[in-house]
């Protein structure tokens, strides 16, 4: 082993094993070579190796400094099983990695990163799109492709600019996407609403919706929605798409977790339009970091220019440093293999849920369909106060809640329950169904 590689190697275990602490500076040059019995260059060539490695920066006439690499976690509470954070678990992100794509997008787009960026996004991540999304079955032009911060904004730009279609009212879900139904009530939008059940939505009161209703789009979300967990049939989104290109609405597909999606012939919306009606809308908020703001939104031709330069006025561009980390995550794969990796975890979660519901004798509470993405609901009978059960569940430190948020309208009436095990680790989750059918059966007598 050269001598700057056992320099550099006893440095770094002093360095993770705090040992040398961080924000310190390391013993001058002259030092470390009579420490280590060799020249200042080969001290020199261990400490730029570590630099390179981001455990040191140098300051000019200064010296070395160890770079801070640990963070102050927020407080939690240790006992606190909270089925309503629907952020992902910090501790199933491959930090490393994506922390050498952030360091190798400075390299690789340096230049980028110091002008004001494109009207559409970073040219290759748009050609990583492409093909990312062609993973999900949607297949469209280079030129359909906008990058935006997130898929909120997506929406709201989608609110403002005017349509082909000259229509004025948005039709949502309920329940739904409650920060959109925020939106949507400051920008003072007209807005019609639907009833999405666990099997579909009424087809009738649809179609009635749409000859009647002058509706500009309808806000949906096919593939696992957003609180329920549950997706369209094939037969039903093929319905959705017919009843748009008859009544001239188009459609806003919500595919913010298409990567939990298995069945292969679990198509997206998008993939039944042949007559560009549907705007589809893909964020990373729930696969990776919420932090990430970049989503894409694949648009009509009619609309796609607009949009961008709409885009453009807003905020520029998306952050370019995102961005760039993005294209290199996705490029080397290491994307592909994130997904995997925590598809597998929610998996575990979703079954270790499961499988406490049925063996505390209280799986029917459970609707009965596939967990995915982490997502479910509770049914809970019209006999217990759900809010009581919510309060009493609290008391024990097993937070939970109910839909009303998620109503653009009244919900009064609903009687279910989310539960989002994405935040939770799976050791908890058993413990914490024991507590739910402790308080069930209670209130049931």
């Amino acid at each position: 082993m050269e001598k700057y590689i056992m320099i550099s190697n006893e440095l770094e275990e002093l360095i993770h094993t705090s040992v040398l602490q961080e924000g310190a500076r390391l013993k001058s040059i002259r030092a470390l070579s009579q420490e280590y019995k060799c020249s200042k260059s080969t001290v020199i060539k261990a400490l730029e190796h570590l630099k390179n490695k981001h455990l040191l920066y140098a300051v000019p006439k200064s010296g070395y400094y160890i770079i801070k690499r640990t963070f102050d976690e927020l407080p939690e509470n240790k006992g606190l099983v909270d089925f309503t954070n629907t952020a992902p678990n910090w501790r199933h992100f491959p930090y490393s990695d994506f922390q050498h794509c952030l360091n190798k997008a400075i390299d690789t787009y340096q230049q980028d990163l110091f002008q004001y960026g494109t009207l559409r996004g970073l040219p290759s991540l748009i050609d990583e799109g492409k093909r990312l999304l062609e993973s999900y079955q949607v297949y469209c032009k280079n030129e359909q492709i906008v990058i935006c911060s997130g898929i909120q904004q997506a929406l709201t730009i989608l609110c403002q600019i005017p349509f082909p279609n000259n229509k004025k009212t948005v039709l949502i879900e309920e329940p739904g996407y409650h920060l959109f139904m925020q939106t949507l009530k400051i920008m003072n939008i007209s807005v019609s609403t639907i009833k999405r059940k666990p099997d579909g939505i009424d087809f009738n009161k649809l179609e009635e919706i749409f000859r009647t209703g002058d509706i500009k789009f309808f806000y949906l979300m096919p593939r696992i929605h957003n609180p329920l967990g549950v997706s369209y049939t094939k037969a039903q989104k093929s319905r959705i798409v017919f009843l748009a290109n008859k009544y001239d609405v188009y459609l806003v597909e919500d595919d913010y977790i298409a990567d939990f999606e298995t069945d292969l012939k679990a198509d997206p919306l998008y993939f039944y339009d042949i007559n560009q009606r549907v705007i589809y809308l893909k964020s990373f908020s729930k696969i990776m970091f919420p932090g990430l703001r970049v989503g894409f939104a694949v648009l009509p031709e009619t609309i796609c220019s607009q949009f961008a330069e709409y885009k453009r006025l807003i905020d520029i561009d998306s952050s370019m440093f995102s961005q760039g980390a993005l294209d290199i995550y996705i490029k080397s794969g290491m994307f592909n293999r994130h997904i995997h990796q925590v598809r597998k975890v929610y998996d575990e979660k979703a079954k270790k849920l499961v499988d406490s519901f049925e063996l505390h004798k209280i799986g029917w509470l459970l609707p009965d369909t596939k967990i995915k993405g982490a997502k479910t609901f509770l049914e809970i009978p019209d006999s217990i106060s759900k809010h009581l059960l919510i309060n009493s569940l609290r008391r024990k430190d097993v937070i939970i809640e109910g839909l009303e948020k998620n109503y653009y309208t009244n919900s009064q009436t609903d009687q279910r329950l989310k539960l989002d095990v994405a935040n939770i680790d799976i050791e908890k989750i058993e413990g914490a169904v024991e507590i739910i059918s402790n308080e069930v059966m209670r209130q049931m007598k």
